[in-house]
């Protein structure tokens, strides 16, 4: 309905081995970084490493900043806050160092009582996340991406073929660890909404192959005597302005997340952002050129009805 660019004949599959080269080295980042989680040495939040999470309900609005300088100088710089300000309620999430003696949750509201005397405030909740917790929910995270890859198989292969539904777990797969990879880079905390977002994006990675995936179809049925390198070539090439537009209209609403989104949104709304720009790359240049690598694929890719 909406064209951005004219017709193109852009080689992608020319450009297969570069990509191949990029994307080894975002898988080689995420295995990385997935061996530095599981032995903990990457930077976990409360839901994987432990700690303690406490929210406060106040009489009066209660600033941010001032929160967490008056934590600062306490010994609690890195702890995490998130308002809500119709409600008077602060949120304090400080992970586990076994260090300290005296309990998180304890030492949280003396600093509250000490610097905020005049703001009367009752504990709304107080939650403990011990380290054995921390580790089943890593467990069930990675647990829950596996099955997510398995379903994606079963599912394409179901309404394509099994090389299709391999391509689109293997396109997939590399996403979450090409984004996982880069937070681990930029030393971004890893928590189960991050896993949310990785979730997510796998499912919006899925939905690029698979549109791609559906034009080189129908483009098998015809085309059937040119070679499958030109059929992808062409697929991908018919339904560039549909990804191009689809990825501008999803970064248009990340972006201003990203930026202004807060705290607590702004992890979760990188992750996305990164996980729609690689996605949207790995649909061209993994998802699809693994079909033309596929065993007898540089000849003729039979389909279904083909």
């Amino acid at each position: 309905m909406l064209e951005i660019i004219g017709k193109t004949n852009i080689d992608f599959m020319g450009k297969r081995h570069v990509a191949f080269g990029v994307s080894g080295l975002l898988v080689l980042l995420g295995f990385i970084a997935l061996v530095q989680i599981g032995t903990g040495s990457a930077n976990l939040g409360i839901d994987f490493a432990g700690g303690t999470a406490v929210q406060l309900k106040f009489e009066n609005v209660i600033g941010i900043e001032q929160a967490r300088q008056a934590l600062g100088k306490h010994g609690l710089q890195d702890a995490e806050l998130q308002e809500f300000t119709q409600d008077h309620k602060l949120l304090i999430r400080v992970k586990t160092e076994d260090t300290l003696e005296q309990k998180i949750a304890e030492k949280i509201v003396e600093v509250f009582e000490t610097e905020f005397s005049q703001n009367k405030f009752v504990i709304d909740s107080s939650t403990e996340i011990g380290p054995t917790i921390g580790h089943r929910l890593q467990q069930d995270a990675l647990l829950a991406i596996t099955i997510s890859l398995i379903g994606i198989i079963l599912y394409v292969a179901t309404r394509f073929e099994l090389r299709f539904g391999v391509a689109a777990a293997v396109a997939t797969f590399h996403d979450v660890l090409a984004v996982l990879g880069v937070y681990y880079l930029l030393d971004k905390e890893i928590t189960l909404l991050v896993v949310t977002a990785l979730l997510t994006l796998a499912g919006y990675s899925l939905t690029d192959s698979v549109v791609v995936f559906d034009r080189i179809r129908e483009n098998l049925r015809a085309r059937r005597r040119e070679t499958i390198l030109n059929i992808i070539n062409a697929g991908i090439n018919q339904v560039l302005t549909r990804t191009l537009i689809t990825t501008l209209t999803v970064v248009l609403v990340l972006v201003p997340l990203t930026i202004f989104g807060g705290e607590v949104l702004h992890d979760f709304s990188l992750a996305l952002l990164l996980g729609v720009l690689i996605g949207t790359y790995s649909s061209v240049f993994v998802a699809s050129p693994l079909l033309l690598i596929w065993p007898g694929g540089k000849g003729r890719l039979l389909s279904r009805g083909a």
